[in-house]
């Protein structure tokens, strides 16, 4: 609905996996639309209860079956495409590389993560986040990059950035940090109800190197 009313054409592909048959057509499918597509979106929902197994990896696994990543790396690196991962989506961002690095890799311990919230059970409420970079395509509106904070909705589980605080700091220098969690000034702060999963840095949401891949905590 929300590209709808940006003047976007949009399409929700309804991925299907009761059986081989349908992982295999919701694949194929997946992969020609993205040889068209645009944008990729990649909204928050939860799947198998959002336990840690639940859409967070599972999307995490369909975007690095081999023909999804090469799509997706079409997507970006030969038609500037753009891909947006909210919530859940964020989590299969950052699980894969796409955030922060702006590619697919194999995992490793040096890559950021998403992990269970340090209060330790699930988070429904209205937070405040602020715009730290503009670098990103994704913030090329007005009404996005004026200095205002902004009221998000958040719903996870594992929403706490866990970061090492030197690769922190080079990103915040890239204009990497695209949103932080901040009080009723405007300030940062890494404690409750403000910061609501203890992200470190206040992280809420980040980019690729060249902000064309944007994952995001809040709805």
């Amino acid at each position: 609905r929300a590209f709808a009313l940006a003047g976007a054409e949009t399409k929700i592909l309804v991925f299907r996996n009761k059986d081989e048959e349908m992982l295999e057509s919701s694949l194929n499918e997946l992969k020609k639309e993205l040889e068209t597509a645009q944008i990729l979106a990649l909204s928050g929902g939860f799947s198998a209860g959002d336990e840690p197994d639940g859409s967070g990896k599972f999307i995490a696994n369909v975007l690095r079956e081999n023909r999804i990543a090469q799509a997706v790396t079409s997507l970006l690196d030969d038609r500037n495409g753009l891909v947006l991962g909210i919530c859940n989506g964020f989590q299969a961002l950052i699980k894969t590389g796409l955030v922060p690095y702006g590619k697919i890799l194999s995992p490793s311990e040096e890559m950021p993560t998403l992990t269970y919230n340090r209060i330790g059970r699930h988070i429904s409420r209205i937070v405040r986040t602020r715009i730290v970079s503009a670098a990103s395509p994704w913030a090329q509106h007005q009404s996005v990059v004026e200095s205002a904070t902004h009221l998000i909705p958040i719903s996870h589980g594992e929403g706490r950035v866990i970061i090492d605080k030197a690769f922190a700091k080079q990103l915040f220098e890239n204009g990497q940090i695209f949103t932080q969690y901040v009080d009723e000034n405007g300030i940062p702060v890494m404690t409750e109800p403000d910061n609501p999963n203890g992200s470190m840095f206040a992280i809420e949401g980040m980019t690729s190197p060249d902000g064309r891949v944007l994952g995001k905590m809040g709805h």
